[in-house]
């Protein structure tokens, strides 16, 4: 019963409010941006390599590896097989589209958190979607609304979801249906792996992630060209596929919340999250000389989230041939695809995949759950008690998700973060005209050979910042 009446909200919100919005607002950034996401791709590699403004502190590099924690995780496996088993094959284009449009929106809602991030009594920054409503809105009640909501959608309805995808490939081993106490010894793993990470602080985390994202997504995508490579014959059916599919639009308007269109969405959005209001809570942890940079370097998170490890999942499936349907759906079906081409390797290496792809999800999505914590907590400077119950209580919930069943852990998921996209996405459509100014103060300097430096009040904000005066 549960299921079912979560499938139904789900359903209603992805099929009438939130895909108008998702794809309006990026396209409207994106024109108002003149395809910002396509011009300055070669400045955002550029940016991403320069060390931090500050030595010690948080380097661009850094923050996009937190970031990417979050993005880069079992939606690029789990979630691409479960669009691929019922959206079909045109689901992966309109996981480019959201990708592309998206891009723009994870550049406007980044660069915001940088201008308005927070000055810690560590001398550390941070800040986030809460912090640039409840400074440039004045809309305390929305600012809490907010952070109440990513704490609920990262540390419960994501992490539930990351510890139940991760248990669910393992399951496709025999040995591990025959013990019953199966989902309980490896949500058990996680839970201790993830409360061992995260009783370090928020400086831990990002050395965790920063090492073990770049090492896990090579990895993978390395094994990933080596099955498409192997059946390279498939490529020119595989694109016939995607593209017919994706203009089905009979099949489209027919029955929207089945169709292509849908899935590839929902999916795209939950795997590189752009406007949802996660990233920008690492973006503002940066030290950089000017918002743009780290705008610029979250925008780039969202390409190699979906146009190259997203892609290269969906190609593996499509080019095995496969066959796509409720049979086989979510991590099992990548599983399915790799043995293919690479035998007994390939039920060992998705569940190791998922195993590193999850625990850095599950301490990215953490981060961001921390951060807002804080904001609700910040006129009590927050207790370190309030922290460790956090903490407790997060680590538990890793636990619970590897118990859970398939179409609630979807669902959930999805709902949280639609809430969380139905507040931030209004907000940096109101906010987006600072982000403009900011890139263009940005363009006008690199035009003129200048390593850009920001100073507020050349955009004409007038708000009492921690930063940029």
């Amino acid at each position: 019963m549960i299921a079912d009446v979560l499938t139904v909200i789900s359903d209603a919100l992805y099929s009438y409010i939130l895909i108008a919005l998702l794809i309006l607002t990026g396209m409207y950034f994106f024109i108002r941006t003149r395809a910002l996401p396509l011009r300055q791709f070669r400045e955002a590699i550029r940016v991403v390599m320069e060390p931090p403004l500050i030595r010690g502190e948080l380097s661009s590099f850094r923050a996009l590896m937190v970031s990417t924690a979050s993005r880069v995780g079992v939606g690029n496996i789990a979630g691409v097989g479960t669009a691929m088993a019922l959206g079909g094959a045109g689901s992966v284009f309109w996981m480019w589209v959201i990708a592309t449009l998206g891009g723009a929106s994870a550049f406007i809602e980044s660069t915001l958190a940088q201008i308005y991030k927070k000055r810690s009594g560590h001398d550390h920054s941070y800040g986030g979607p809460a912090y640039y409503i409840l400074v440039a809105l004045k809309q305390n009640w929305l600012a809490t609304l907010f952070a109440i909501v990513l704490i609920v959608t990262y540390m419960g309805g994501f992490n539930l979801l990351a510890s139940f995808n991760v248990t669910d490939a393992f399951m496709a081993f025999d040995w591990t249906q025959s013990f019953p106490y199966t989902k309980w010894v490896i949500g058990g793993v996680l839970a201790v792996a993830m409360a061992g990470s995260i009783f370090g602080g928020t400086r831990r985390l990002t050395a965790i992630t920063g090492v073990l994202v770049p090492i896990m997504a090579l990895i993978y995508l390395a094994v990933s060209v080596l099955v498409v490579i192997i059946n390279y014959q498939a490529i020119p059916s595989m694109f016939n596929a995607i593209f017919s599919e994706a203009f089905d639009f009979q099949a489209i308007f027919g029955g929207f919340s089945g169709s292509a269109m849908m899935y590839g969405i929902k999916r795209g959005l939950y795997s590189n999250e752009a406007g949802v209001g996660s990233a920008p809570n690492a973006a503002a942890s940066a030290s950089v000389s000017h918002p743009v940079k780290q705008g610029l370097v979250q925008m780039l998170s969202v390409f190699i989230d979906t146009i190259i490890i997203c892609t290269l999942t969906a190609f593996v499936i499509l080019s095995t041939g496969v066959p796509l349907g409720d049979e086989l759906k979510g991590a099992p079906l990548v599983q399915a695809a790799m043995s293919t081409s690479l035998g007994s390797f390939a039920a060992y290496f998705v569940p190791f995949a998922l195993l590193l792809f999850g625990f850095t999800t599950l301490v990215g999505n953490f981060y961001y759950a921390e951060v807002n914590f804080r904001f609700l907590l910040r006129k009590w400077q927050t207790p370190r008690w309030t922290l460790v119950i956090l903490r407790i209580v997060a680590s538990v919930l890793v636990l619970a998700g590897a118990l859970m069943r398939f179409e609630i852990a979807w669902n959930l998921g999805d709902i949280l973060m639609g809430l969380m996209a139905l507040i931030n996405l209004p907000v940096i459509v109101i906010l987006g005209n600072i982000a403009i100014r900011c890139a263009k103060d940005y363009e006008e300097q690199r035009r003129r050979g200048e390593d850009p430096v920001f100073k507020a009040a050349n955009i004409d904000i007038t708000d009492k910042l921690d930063y940029w005066q």
